[in-house]
């Protein structure tokens, strides 16, 4: 997540002060009300705003204002697909004005509390229960040909922010040719294992930063511009091997079996053998999470965002755990225990 902007300062903030124009100009709000409604890791900005007393009964107390710059973001795609989860019946913030040649929404706001901050143990299976239900009415949208497709080349691509990212600026270590030919197995193995699965509407970052608590209609659901058309496991994975928070094995097991039955029931495209099913769970989470390695520490190295770091460790724990139980992903463990001086430990593989 970005460093928050000072506001108080808008020192040379050029962007900043053109959003208040423009909001200035819709006349519902009060624009010099404008402070950090969220951070983010990309190069968007969120600010709340409060509206104007005559517009509160429309728009409520509080509206969010997007500054995503034109060059780095597709503003173009978040009001896309908006309307494609509206339609599914979830809760997304309603688009109120747009400026897209300048990159600048006025949203409804969805509050400020994240599923990261109000899960605990006593209300995450019904928390969980909400997200995945809303994942499944979306799911249930799904055609070919409306988002772009997470297809091979845009898999691998992802899979290769590990070996540049993790591996050769973290842990600053470049492979042998044989270990890279291992990885790229394992890679092609991930990869042929993900496509072969049916393919969906997919959020591509369904997780506990990215869903809001809400009084009704829960979650809110925020960050969904970059949406494509791939693995129908991908969310669930992105939700329930969440990098930011870890549960119990023995509870997420829980948690994919209901959300593969009210699947099953609601007549998406899940394996019917649950082992089965559950393997592609699996493999796409490790693909998901190879790739997040390579991007937390690019926001460390190549964006200045540090505070990535502290999240490897979760991530790095999913993936030994993953590659450890199938004999294809060996090679993995093997790598990774060669990268960090380990003794591999001696196991049964089935």
């Amino acid at each position: 997540m970005s460093q928050l902007h000072n506001l108080s300062s808008s020192d040379g903030d050029a962007r900043l002060l053109q959003l208040k124009n423009w909001l200035q100009g819709l006349g519902i709000v009060d624009a010099a009300s404008a402070r950090p409604a969220s951070a983010d890791a990309s190069f968007r900005r969120y600010f709340r705003i409060d509206v104007l007393p005559h517009a509160r009964a429309q728009y409520g107390a509080t509206l969010v204002a997007m500054d995503a710059p034109p060059e780095r973001e597709n503003t173009a795609a978040f009001v896309k697909v908006d309307a494609l989860l509206s339609q599914a019946g979830v809760s997304v913030p309603a688009i109120h004005a747009q400026e897209l040649e300048a990159g600048f929404l006025l949203l409804s706001d969805l509050g400020t509390t994240t599923y990261l901050q109000a899960l605990d143990h006593d209300n995450a299976a019904t928390l969980y229960a909400e997200a995945l239900g809303a994942l499944v009415k979306i799911q249930q949208q799904s055609q070919p040909g409306v988002l772009p497709e997470f297809d091979r080349a845009f898999m691998l691509r992802e899979l290769n922010l590990f070996p540049e990212w993790y591996i050769g600026k973290h842990l600053n270590t470049t492979l042998t040719d044989a270990q890279a030919a291992d990885l790229q197995k394992v890679f092609d193995h991930i990869v042929a294992t993900c496509l072969a699965q049916p393919q969906v509407y997919m959020h591509r970052d369904y997780h506990s930063r990215n869903l809001m608590w809400m009084d009704e209609k829960n979650p809110g659901i925020l960050d969904f511009q970059d949406a494509v058309y791939g693995p129908i496991t991908y969310d669930a994975a992105s939700l329930l091997r969440d990098a930011y928070v870890s549960w119990d094995e023995e509870l997420v097991l829980d948690w994919i079996i209901r959300y593969w039955q009210h699947a099953k029931s609601a007549g998406l495209p899940v394996n019917k053998d649950f082992d089965a099913f559950y393997k592609d769970f699996e493999y796409m989470a490790l693909q998901r999470h190879l790739k997040i390695l390579g991007i937390f520490s690019r926001l460390n190295y190549r964006d200045g965002k540090a505070m990535y770091l502290g999240d490897l460790p979760t991530v790095m724990e999913y993936v030994r755990r993953t590659a450890n139980r199938y004999r294809e992903l060996k090679p993995l463990v093997k790598l990774l225990d060669a990268l960090e001086n380990r003794q591999s430990a001696v196991g049964y593989t089935f």
